[in-house]
């Protein structure tokens, strides 16, 4: 396992939590470390489907974000990554309150990643799980990524 640099850890969530995507769901990457990664949102009346719960697209971008930054924390620097393949089981309804994403790395190769994330309410019920594969893209680089600090201590 190596060790994060915790001043591109924190170069990073800049950069990420401000981006349109993650604005126009008020998605924030919280934590991240190793494998392993959080992100929360706090709902509003824009998650909500017709019937007064949240849209199982929020829940959907909620797990792919977590699994995809749990791979990212171990990707070598200059690479990229994007999405190509998800399994999502929905478990339960939200209507309000916060949703906390949970992602962790199972196995992150040259070419493919696999991450598997939960979400949970303010309660710490689980409403949905989910697998994600990555797929590690050499010409992919996230934007600054020229500007970050080195992202390993060792």
């Amino acid at each position: 396992m190596r060790r994060i640099n915790p001043q591109w850890l924190q170069a990073v969530r800049s950069g990420v939590n401000p981006c349109p995507f993650f604005q126009l769901l008020s998605l924030e990457l919280k934590e991240l470390d190793w494998g392993r990664s959080t992100l929360e949102i706090a709902l509003e009346e824009k998650h909500l489907q017709p019937f007064g719960v949240v849209h199982g697209g929020v829940l959907a971008a909620l797990l792919d974000a977590a699994g995809f930054w749990a791979c990212y924390s171990q990707l070598e620097p200059g690479l990229g990554m994007t999405t190509v393949e998800m399994k999502i089981n929905y478990l339960a309804p939200a209507r309000e309150g916060r949703l906390v994403g949970r992602g962790r790395s199972l196995k992150l190769g040259r070419t493919l990643g696999l991450a598997e994330a939960q979400v949970f309410d303010d309660q710490g019920e689980m409403l949905a799980h989910g697998t994600t594969t990555v797929m590690v893209m050499p010409q992919m680089e996230m934007a600054g990524q020229d500007r970050l600090p080195a992202k390993f201590l060792d």
